[in-house]
């Protein structure tokens, strides 16, 4: 059985880096690259949202993005609640209807039920 072992070792310090970026190609063909990997803008822009984890795997993932979501504000209590949790019986046809559409299904009965009411 062939061993996989290139016998490099990873850059661990400055000087190991600076080596090898000094070795590293002036322009990039990657035309499987979802960005453009010459142009700094493209890469920053394809990077700006990245997380990085210590440890890896989905769970640390899961729990990076979580943290960052509730930084942003974007998950966790209304500050000042605008609903009232309540619990209506529809027909199974009405909830597929609005399910089928895609994400935000309640938000949309909310809606329909709004312009029965009258109210756009």
């Amino acid at each position: 059985m062939k061993s996989n072992d290139t016998g490099k070792r990873f850059p661990v310090t400055d000087k190991d880096w600076e080596e090898l970026i000094k070795q590293a190609r002036d322009h990039v063909d990657d035309p499987e690259c979802p960005y453009d990997p010459n142009d700094p803008e493209a890469v920053d822009a394809f990077w700006k949202d990245a997380v990085v984890t210590h440890g890896g795997g989905p769970q640390a993932v899961r729990q990076a993005l979580d943290e960052r979501r509730r930084r942003r504000g974007q998950r966790g209590p209304q500050k000042e609640p605008t609903k009232v949790l309540t619990t209506i019986r529809l027909d199974a046809d009405v909830i597929e209807h609005f399910k089928a559409q895609g994400p935000a299904w309640q938000t949309r009965i909310n809606d329909a039920l709004r312009k029965a009411m009258g109210e756009s």
